[in-house]
């Protein structure tokens, strides 16, 4: 029995990642929520936006699991809001803290519970990428401590709608340069762990734009019915979750040298990420001061 531990398992791809996960009959899988989790499903409580919350559910999971060690760690929550104006409880700005430093602090408390040859995944977007000719924003840099507070940042976007979507595409950017400081570590090459930073692609469907105007929530979930035929790029749920779960599972690996796994009108596919995502002076940084902002040592 593999034991996995999720986020972002209640809705969406994620909800088909967890069904694929339950299924197939090898997996025993504790998922963070909110509020009530899906039926059957062992699910601690776990507030992204809240750095407590975080370690209170390392605490759990550590205590529900005893002796035995995680297998894969599926870090796949994520919000995307409407401005960059919004804070949490410990005064971060949202979208940054939720999808990036909040997974950040849950892998480094969970990262000695790892079992040899254990597999992290981080969900990431193509929207980090200028080279994908998304309709958001790219990432202007990844330096956390002006993440973490914009307010602080002199290029700093003046219109709200555009500091929302600048602050998911550097979210997901901050995503990938985990995965790559991560697999760099002395932990992860002595274990062996697999790092991957997934990306579902455009999927409709999900609750991913819940922050958005009706109409646009509206053609988002029309989208994620059997209409998505009608624009060929968007993925299935039932595709990026799967996916998803093969990851997770160790049924599908990378190839040697790879861990960005891109969904393609419903394929897996291994592209490279941004020149940004690559740069290792980017990811050092990252990693070192996100610790800072945690509270945790490099």
């Amino acid at each position: 029995m593999k034991n996995l531990v999720m986020t972002g398992g209640s809705s969406g791809l994620g909800a088909v990642t967890l069904q694929r996960l339950r299924d197939c009959g090898e997996a025993r899988v504790l998922l963070g929520v909110r509020g009530v989790g899906p039926e059957g499903v062992e699910a601690p409580r776990l507030d992204l936006a809240r750095l407590d919350s975080v370690r209170g559910f390392a605490a759990e999971v550590r205590e529900r699991l005893g002796d035995a060690r995680i297998d894969a760690l599926v870090l796949n929550a994520g919000v995307s809001l409407h401005s960059a104006d919004t804070r949490t409880a410990d005064g971060f700005e949202t979208t940054f803290a939720v999808n990036h430093l909040a997974h950040y602090l849950l892998l480094r408390l969970l990262m000695p519970q790892l079992a040899p040859g254990a597999v992290v995944t981080l969900t990431t977007s193509a929207t980090h990428d200028p080279a994908a000719r998304t309709i958001l924003p790219v990432p202007r840099h990844a330096d956390a401590q002006l993440l973490a507070h914009p307010d602080q940042d002199p290029d700093r976007d003046t219109d709200p709608r555009k500091g929302g979507g600048r602050a998911y595409t550097t979210s997901k950017l901050c995503n990938i340069l985990t995965a790559r400081a991560l697999a760099a570590t002395a932990e992860a090459q002595e274990h062996g762990w697999r790092v991957v930073a997934y990306d579902p692609g455009p999927t409709p469907g999900t609750g991913l734009l819940r922050d958005t105007p009706a109409v646009v929530r509206a053609f988002w979930a029309l989208l994620g019915t059997p209409l998505r035929v009608l624009v060929p790029r968007f993925n299935s749920r039932e595709a990026a979750g799967g996916h998803l779960a093969d990851i997770a599972l160790g049924r599908v690996v990378p190839p040697a040298g790879e861990l960005h796994g891109r969904v393609v009108r419903d394929k897996l596919t291994w592209p490279a990420p941004s020149e940004l995502a690559l740069s290792d002076d980017a990811m050092e940084a990252l990693w070192r001061d996100s610790a800072k902002l945690v509270g945790l040592p490099d």
